[in-house]
């Protein structure tokens, strides 16, 4: 796939040669490929060999390449990450639904270069969030001397959901497409939905004041439409082409959301530090993964976007922060690691975390 404003690839690929980690590298003979337990199962190797295994995602949580040689297999910069996530990207959406939301964390320009292969997959951005660590995480680190840009003190966590179509259509070209084949006015929806003009000015619209119709709302639209119009084109507003759509389907079209209460865009957090951050024993403190998210702020993320029971996927598992927030909430992850390194400690993490879990 080509996408617009993307120069053709480079006869040289881009380095992606890490700049090596802190802890101490496994023997990869000794890591056991695959670990699980009753909410968790996570496996050794690229994540594009497992997502077939893994069953559907209502949330996934993207922590991979940042374009920072943050890793092996990272990228120098920016300029490399749309082709390194692209078939990442395209796997998601072959198993996404409606209801499936991405938090894709990098930095702001890594975020800005993938944003259109994104786009170009049928993710729609939804909003951008800052992670903002504080002066404390540069705190004796830089010379404002000699710098030449502010300090920065934050990462991007940007929220997308998986676009839904019918026929092709996004939802509002869809509704207006099936209340035009009834052939009543578009002002009989007003009167459909017991309205004085939201139907129309909301649930019809083609612009920006279009508005996803409550599942009650649609379902009176629906009712309406079969009940007067042209019998020859029933059934109208049908979700799978064979019976009118019901207040379940519809809301299944949307993906889930529940924003927690006294929470914006703007995470004021700090870095990691002391116990938080996940160390190898016996290694004077060493983390053992630089990228570590705090464990608070992925429960938010995975909380607000799921319900207990739904799926979790962690294609970039580092130490699997985002399983380990799933199963903490009552969720299920999936989750992958290329790193024999990593994924020995992030099991290793897994296992002690659930060592103090509550019986049951």
């Amino acid at each position: 796939m080509t996408i617009q404003g993307r120069s053709p690839a480079s006869s040289t690929p881009t380095s992606t040669v890490g700049r090596g980690r802190a802890a101490r590298t496994v023997d990869p003979a000794r890591v056991s490929g695959a670990w699980s337990d009753a909410s968790i199962s996570v496996r050794l190797g690229d994540s594009l060999t497992l997502y077939e295994e893994w069953d559907t995602p209502t949330v996934i949580v993207s922590d991979g390449g940042y374009g920072v040689l943050g890793f092996e297999g990272d990228t120098t910069d920016h300029l490399g990450l749309p082709d390194w996530y692209e078939p990442h990207i395209a796997a998601w959406s072959r198993r996404a639904t409606p209801r499936t939301t991405l938090w894709f964390w990098n930095s702001e320009v890594g975020w800005a270069a993938v944003h259109p292969v994104l786009e170009a997959h049928g993710w729609r951005y939804v909003n951008a969030n800052i992670w903002n660590k504080g002066k404390g995480h540069i705190a004796g680190n830089v010379n404002t001397s000699r710098i030449r840009r502010f300090p920065v003190v934050s990462e991007m966590c940007v929220q997308y959901v998986f676009e839904a179509r019918l026929d092709g259509l996004v939802l509002k070209e869809w509704l207006l497409r099936e209340w035009k084949r009834t052939g009543l006015p578009l002002r009989k929806a007003n009167e459909a939905c017991g309205v004085a003009d939201a139907a129309v000015r909301k649930y019809l619209d083609q612009g920006h004041l279009w508005y996803f119709p409550p599942p009650d709302m649609f379902v009176k639209m629906q009712a309406y439409a079969n009940r007067h119009g042209e019998p020859s084109g029933r059934p109208y507003l049908s979700i799978d082409g064979e019976r009118p759509g019901t207040a379940e389907q519809w809301a299944a079209l949307r993906a889930k959301f529940d924003c927690p209460h006294g929470f914006t865009n703007v995470w004021d957090r700090p870095a990691l530090r002391g116990k938080e951050r996940y160390k190898v024993n016996g290694e004077s403190g060493k983390a053992v993964h630089l990228n570590q998210k705090p464990l608070d702020l992925v429960s938010m993320l995975v909380e607000a976007s799921s319900d207990e029971g739904d799926v979790v996927w962690e294609p970039f598992g580092g130490l699997f922060t985002a399983c380990l927030a799933a199963r903490s909430i009552h969720r299920r992850g999936f989750g992958g690691e290329i790193d024999p390194t990593y994924f020995h400690h992030g099991v290793r993490r897994l296992r002690e975390a659930g060592s103090q879990l509550p019986l049951a």
